[in-house]
């Protein structure tokens, strides 16, 4: 039987997903970040929190404040009336340095796709990519927009530790890493910097709907960068376009 979207769903008794589609594209997306925005703007008492993914919106909420079936109601009400707002999104120039030891799979993909390790970084870094949600890892960043010749299916067996600010292509999405962990993405460079800091006064560096290009960098350039961020400065505004 085919679904049917939109539709609200309960996750548990403090949650409600409200889902607009089971595909990933950027009309959708900006979908879940209009809606995201009415709730922000406007907010429904004993809403908690708001979680937009790919194609959906997580909302948890205090049950002792509001119930299920009247927050549904309202989110009805919502997305009949959500209107996509044409302001501009944040776009953030992201230095790399590619290969290395983080990222380790350069090469070898490189040869698997039959280019150059340079073709690659032209290719890879000439596109610019959409930030269609925040998770996995406190501030994770999955990206859409990876050229098609550089799909890659993750590996078989997922290696035990990648480092933070790594940068990664899994399935038809690139990534850049938060936190150190594993992963069985394929990784082609790092940024130096950092996504996730809970010492600044806004922790994620990237949110949904923010617009990212890469820039490639020598190790020079990237160790200037990364004695700034130690420093505490203003990282966002040194990566905003």
């Amino acid at each position: 039987m085919a679904k049917t979207f939109p539709r609200i769903l309960a996750c548990g008794d403090s949650a409600l997903s409200v889902e607009l589609s089971d595909i990933i594209d950027e009309v959708i997306s900006q979908r879940v970040i209009a809606l995201t925005q009415s709730l922000t703007d406007v907010p429904i008492d004993g809403v908690e929190e708001l979680v937009p993914t790919y194609r959906s919106l997580m909302v948890a909420y205090d049950p002792e404040i509001v119930r299920g079936r009247g927050l549904a109601a309202e989110l009805w009400h919502r997305l009949d009336g959500l209107v996509i707002g044409d302001s501009p999104s944040r776009r953030f120039d992201i230095p790399v340095v590619y290969g290395g030891t983080v990222g380790m799979d350069l090469q070898d993909l490189a040869a698997m796709k039959e280019l150059t390790a340079s073709q690659l970084i032209e290719l890879h870094s000439s596109v610019e990519y959409r930030v269609y949600m925040i998770g996995f890892a406190p501030g994770f960043a999955y990206l859409g927009g990876l050229p098609e010749i550089l799909h890659t299916p993750r590996l078989a067996t997922p290696r035990q530790r990648i480092e933070a600010s790594a940068i990664g292509i899994g399935g038809k999405q690139a990534s850049i890493n938060s936190v150190p962990g594993p992963s069985g993405w394929r990784f082609i460079g790092r940024t130096p910097l950092r996504l996730f800091d809970p010492a600044r006064a806004t922790p994620f560096l990237l949110r949904a709907g923010d617009r990212v290009s890469f820039r490639p960098v020598s190790e020079e350039e990237a160790a200037v960068v990364a004695r700034s961020v130690a420093a505490g400065q203003a990282v966002g505004e040194m990566a905003l376009q």
